[in-house]
C-alpha cells in the first residue's frame, strides 16, 4: 500500500498477548505505514525477544525485573535499549516519539501506561478496557484536557465505533453490546458450578488469553463492557443492553430514534478492529477476510441469563453506585480469577468474592489516581483474604 502520510510511530504496551501480536502482524503488512519503536511485555521474556528481533524497535520493556538481564543479554548487542519494572513501561507508553500508545495489556496493568500516553496527547489504540472501568470518570477528566483521542480496539466497542460515525449522537436511543454465550451457554447451572477452568477455557468462537477467557465465561467481560461504552459513548446505564448472539457474527448494534438499527458484521478476529483503530477510524486494505454468505446462514439472538452468570449484574452495580465501585470489581475479579485458573475456587466462588470484597472496601465517590491505586491494592488483599 503507498501513500503520502508520514510513517506513525507506535508504542505496543502488552506485545506479546493476542492483541499485541495482532498488531505487530498488521504493522508488518503496512511498514510504510508503522513502526514499532517500543515494545512491552509482563514476564514472557522469550516471546518480547523473538518480537523484539523481528520489529527492531527502539526500546523493550520487560515488568518482570527479574528477567532485565536476560532482555539486556539478548537485544543490547542488537543495539536495542532495555528497560525492567511498571514505572519504565509507562514511560515507553509516553515517549516524545511515539505518535500512538496501543494499550494490549490485559487488567489493572494497563491503566497508568494509558494515563501517561493521555497526558502526553498520545493517539491511543485501546484493548485494555480495564482502563475505563476501574477509572472512566478519571479518564474522562484527562481527555477533555489533552489533544489526545481513544480508538476502541474491542470488537464490540469498535462495531458501535463504526456504527456511529456520521450519526448524531443525539439520535442513539440504545447500545447493544453482544455476547457469544461463551463455553457454558447452553448449561444448566449446576453443571456450570462444578466446571473447571480446563472446561471454562474452551471458547467456542474467540481465540483469548486465559484470564479473558475466563471472564468470558462468567459474562464479567460483557459487564466490563457495558461499563466501558458507557464512558466511550456518553451513554447513561439505562441506554445500555447485552445480547447473546452465539455465531460472534454482529459485533454490536446501534439503535436511533427513528427506530433503526445499524449493525457492524465480521467474522470472529480482532484484525479488523486493531488494523481500524491504527488507521484512526480509517480502513485498511484485506485487513481480514470477508464474510461468506455460509457465515451469514444463521444469526440468532438471546436475552442473557443472570442467574447462571450474576457477574453480568455487576455492570449495573458499578454504574449505579460510581465512585472506586468499578475499580473493587475489577480488582476482585483479577484475585478471584487467578485463583479459579488454579482450581483453587469454584466457579460461582468469582462472583461471592467479588461482592464480598465490594462491602468490605470503603466506598470513595469522587476518586483521584491515587485513591485508584490504593483502592485497587486493598481490594485485592481482601479478595486474596477471602479465597
Amino acid at each position: 500500500m503507498t501513500t503520502d502520510k508520514p510513517i506513525k510511530n507506535i508504542a505496543v504496551i502488552g506485545a506479546t498477548g493476542s492483541i499485541g501480536t495482532q498488531t505487530l502482524d498488521i504493522a508488518a503488512r503496512h511498514p510504510g505505514l508503522y513502526r514499532p519503536v517500543a515494545l512491552t511485555a509482563g514476564s514472557r521474556v522469550d516471546e518480547l525477544v523473538r518480537l523484539a528481533r523481528i520489529h527492531r524497535p527502539r526500546l523493550a520493556v520487560i515488568a518482570d525485573e527479574s528477567r532485565y538481564r536476560d532482555l539486556c543479554r539478548e537485544l543490547e548487542p542488537l543495539g536495542i535499549e532495555c528497560a525492567a519494572g511498571a514505572d519504565a513501561i509507562a514511560e515507553a507508553a509516553a515517549l516524545p516519539e511515539v505518535d500512538m500508545t496501543v494499550t494490549a495489556t490485559v487488567g489493572y496493568s494497563g491503566l497508568l501506561p494509558t494515563v501517561k500516553a493521555i497526558e502526553a496527547g498520545k493517539e491511543i489504540a485501546l484493548a485494555n478496557k480495564e482502563t475505563l472501568v476501574v477509572a472512566g470518570a478519571f479518564i474522562e477528566q484527562l481527555l477533555a484536557e489533552s489533544p489526545s483521542k481513544i480508538y476502541p480496539v474491542d470488537s464490540e466497542h469498535s462495531a458501535i465505533y463504526q456504527c456511529l460515525k456520521g450519526e448524531d449522537p443525539s439520535a442513539v436511543s440504545r447500545l447493544y453490546i453482544t455476547a457469544s454465550g461463551g463455553p457454558f451457554r447452553t448449561w444448566q447451572r449446576e453443571r456450570i458450578a462444578s466446571a473447571k477452568a480446563s472446561d471454562a477455557l474452551k471458547h467456542p468462537n474467540w481465540s483469548m488469553g486465559a484470564k479473558i477467557t475466563i471472564d468470558s465465561a462468567t459474562m464479567m467481560n460483557k459487564a466490563f463492557e457495558l461499563i466501558e461504552a458507557r464512558w466511550l459513548f456518553g451513554i447513561d446505564a439505562s441506554r445500555l443492553s447485552a445480547v447473546v448472539h452465539p455465531q460472534s457474527i454482529v459485533h454490536s448494534m446501534v439503535e436511533f430514534s427513528d427506530g433503526g438499527i445499524k449493525a457492524q458484521l465480521g467474522v470472529p478476529d480482532m484484525h479488523l478492529p486493531i488494523a481500524y483503530a491504527l488507521g484512526c477510524a480509517t480502513r485498511l486494505p484485506g485487513a481480514e477476510r470477508p464474510l461468506s454468505l455460509a457465515d451469514l446462514s444463521e444469526l440468532t439472538f438471546e436475552k442473557p441469563d443472570a442467574e447462571r452468570f450474576p457477574c453480568l449484574t455487576l455492570a449495573d452495580v458499578a454504574l449505579r453506585r460510581g465512585g472506586n465501585s468499578a475499580c473493587v470489581i475489577n480488582a476482585a475479579n483479577e484475585i478471584a480469577v487467578a485463583a479459579y485458573l488454579r482450581d483453587r475456587i469454584g466457579f460461582y466462588d468469582i462472583y461471592r468474592i467479588i461482592c464480598e470484597t465490594l462491602d468490605r472496601c470503603d466506598f470513595i465517590a469522587s476518586p483521584g489516581l491515587s485513591d485508584y491505586i490504593q483502592t485497587n491494592q486493598t481490594a485485592r488483599e481482601i479478595a486474596g483474604s477471602l479465597l
